[in-house]
C-alpha cells in the first residue's frame, strides 16, 4: 500500500511538472522610449504541446516601485491561472513611477504607447494569440490599476475588457506622492494634466458597452474613497460594471486574492467573444 501511493504521489508530481505554465523573461524594445525594457510571459501548458492553438492574453500591471517581476514572485499562483484559463498572461515592465503615462512634462517616459501599443503588437507578432480586442485584458494593482484603466479607455480598439486592483484611479487627491509630480509637473503649475491624465476623468468618455470592466478594492485601503467615487460615477452614467469591496489592505494579501476574481472575470469574457 506504501509503494503504491508513492508511485501515486510521484505520478502526479511528474504529471504536473510536465504540464505546467511556463514563464519566460523577454525583453521589448520601444521605439518611442529608444531601449529594450524587460517582460515576462506566461503561457500555458498547453501552447507547445497544441501548435495549431491561438490564446487570448491578460495583460497585468505592476505598482508604484515594483517592476516586470513582481506578479510571478509576489503572487505565486499566478501561473496556475494561465493554465485553468488557457490564456497567457504578460507583465511589462512600467518603469519606476511611470503610471503608464506618456509625460507631458518629460519626453522620455512614454509609457502609455509603449504597454498601450508596442507590447501589444509584439506580443502578437511573436507568439501565438488571438490579436483582437476580444480576446485581450489588461488590469494591474495600484499604480497599474490606475494604469490599465487608462490605457483600456484611450485604447479601447486593442483592449476589451480592463480591471483595477485597489487601483489610484483619482491621482488629483495625492499631489505629493509617488512621483506624479515628476511625470505630470506640479499641480499649481499644471492643473489641466492632473486633470487630463485622472482615470476618473477619462471615464467620463466611456460609452456603456465599449469595455467589460472590473473593479475591487480593499476597505482599509487608502484608495478605498476614490474607488467608490468612480463607482458611484459610472453607476451614473449607466456604466455596465463589476464593483467589488472586500476586506482587505493596499498589500499582496489582497491582490493574491483579488487577481483570481479578475482572472475568472477576462476568461468568461473571451468565452461570450466565441459567441459574437
Amino acid at each position: 500500500m506504501k509503494n503504491t501511493l508513492l508511485l501515486f504521489t510521484f505520478l502526479l508530481v511528474s504529471f504536473s511538472a510536465t504540464y505546467a505554465a511556463k514563464v519566460d523573461t523577454i525583453q521589448i524594445y520601444s521605439q518611442a522610449m529608444h531601449k529594450p525594457v524587460k517582460c515576462v510571459v506566461v503561457i500555458p501548458d498547453t501552447y507547445n504541446r497544441k501548435k495549431g492553438l491561438q490564446f487570448p492574453v491578460i495583460y497585468l500591471l505592476h505598482g508604484y516601485s515594483g517592476n516586470y517581476a513582481d506578479w510571478v514572485r509576489k503572487a505565486p499562483g499566478l501561473p496556475a491561472l494561465a493554465d485553468t484559463y488557457q490564456c497567457m498572461i504578460v507583465c511589462p515592465d512600467g518603469g519606476f513611477g511611470s503610471w503608464y503615462l506618456d509625460s507631458p512634462v518629460d519626453s522620455a517616459w512614454k509609457y502609455e504607447t509603449y504597454v498601450g501599443k508596442e507590447i501589444p503588437a509584439y506580443i502578437d507578432s511573436h507568439y501565438r494569440t488571438l490579436a483582437d480586442r476580444q480576446h485581450r485584458a489588461i488590469t494591474g494593482l495600484s499604480m497599474g490599476g490606475h494604469g490599465a484603466l487608462f490605457l483600456a479607455i484611450r485604447h479601447s480598439d486593442t483592449f476589451g475588457a480592463a480591471g483595477s486592483m485597489s487601483g489610484g484611479v483619482d491621482i488629483r487627491p495625492f499631489p505629493k506622492n509617488w512621483d506624479l509630480s515628476k511625470r505630470l509637473g506640479s499641480i499649481e503649475e499644471h492643473p489641466e494634466h492632473w486633470k487630463e491624465y485622472a482615470v476618473v476623468t477619462q471615464a467620463e468618455q466611456l460609452k456603456d458597452g465599449v469595455l467589460s470592466l472590473i473593479i475591487d478594492c480593499g476597505v482599509k485601503d487608502f484608495f478605498i474613497d476614490v474607488n467608490r467615487s468612480l463607482h458611484q460615477q459610472l453607476l451614473q452614467q449607466g456604466i455596465a460594471h463589476d464593483y467589488t469591496e472586500r476586506p482587505g489592505e493596499h498589500n499582496w494579501a489582497y491582490w493574491s486574492n483579488a487577481v483570481e476574481y479578475q482572472a475568472l472575470f477576462f476568461h468568461n469574457f473571451f468565452e461570450r467573444s466565441k459567441d459574437k
